[in-house]
Parts: C-alpha cells; sequence; structure tokens
C-alpha cells in the first residue's frame, strides 16, 4: 500500500467533476484501492477559502460539512488533521524562490513529515525534492 496526499487542486477537479484535468497517471493512483488516498486538513481550508472568495463554484455544497462528507463519503479520501509536528516541518521548510503561497508551504510540509507522496498540478513544488518531497506532477 501507498499513501498520497492530494493537493487543493485536485480536490477541486474532483468535486468539481473536471476528470478531464486530471491527468492518466494521477487516475490510476486514484482509482487503485491498495493505495491510501488523503488529504490535509490545510487543503480542506483552502478549498473554503476559494469558495468563499468566488474563485470556484461550489453550488451543490451549502455547508463545510457537506464538503467534507463528499471528500470522505464519495471519493474515499481521508482529511489528516495538521499538528504541531506539521507547522514544527513548516518552520524549517526552505522557500523556494517566487513561491509565496503559505497554504502550498503547509501543504508541502505535511507531505514530508507523513512522508506522503504529494500531487499536484502545481509544477512548484517539484522544486521541494530536495527537501525530501515525494512528487507526482497532474500534467494538463
Amino acid at each position: 500500500m501507498r499513501r498520497y496526499l492530494l493537493d487543493t487542486n485536485i480536490l477541486v477537479f474532483l468535486i468539481l467533476g473536471k476528470n478531464e484535468e486530471v491527468s492518466r497517471n494521477v487516475l490510476e493512483v486514484l482509482e487503485d484501492f491498495n493505495n491510501e488516498i488523503c488529504t490535509s486538513s490545510i487543503c480542506v481550508a483552502e478549498l473554503l477559502q476559494l469558495f468563499r472568495i468566488g474563485k470556484i463554484k461550489l453550488s451543490s455544497y451549502r455547508t463545510l460539512n457537506e464538503i467534507q462528507s463528499t471528500i470522505g463519503e464519495k471519493f474515499y479520501i481521508k482529511v489528516l488533521p495538521f499538528s504541531n509536528e506539521h507547522t514544527e516541518t513548516f518552520s524549517k521548510l526552505e522557500i523556494y524562490k517566487g513561491h509565496n503561497d503559505p497554504f502550498d508551504h503547509m501543504i508541502i510540509s505535511h507531505a514530508i513529515t507523513e512522508k506522503l507522496c504529494l500531487i499536484s498540478s502545481d509544477k512548484m513544488f517539484s522544486n521541494y525534492s530536495n527537501q525530501k518531497l515525494d512528487f507526482i506532477c497532474n500534467k494538463r
């Protein structure tokens, strides 16, 4: 069994039914029931923030609980809490020049701490491999 951490953009594609935005290699990971698919509570918070500021439309969902239920019950994705241990990794993370998104830094720190392979469409994440980030890029 291999464990994976999905970035927010992958969650958005799944929740909005935009499977065409998910590459074949990522779909194979998601469809393999031998894998454990997780996301960070930071991703759920970012998803909620994107909804609140109107960057994404989640017309089928009215509450955070509905979004979280869908993540777990429909997609079988486990939401992992962000803890003090993850914050410790976050505090030591070397920030790649030009990559200033604190949500991304926390998600990367979560993956490094838990030794999870991070899946994202954000190519900037590949710059953190020298900090022990295992990364799969969703090439759209």
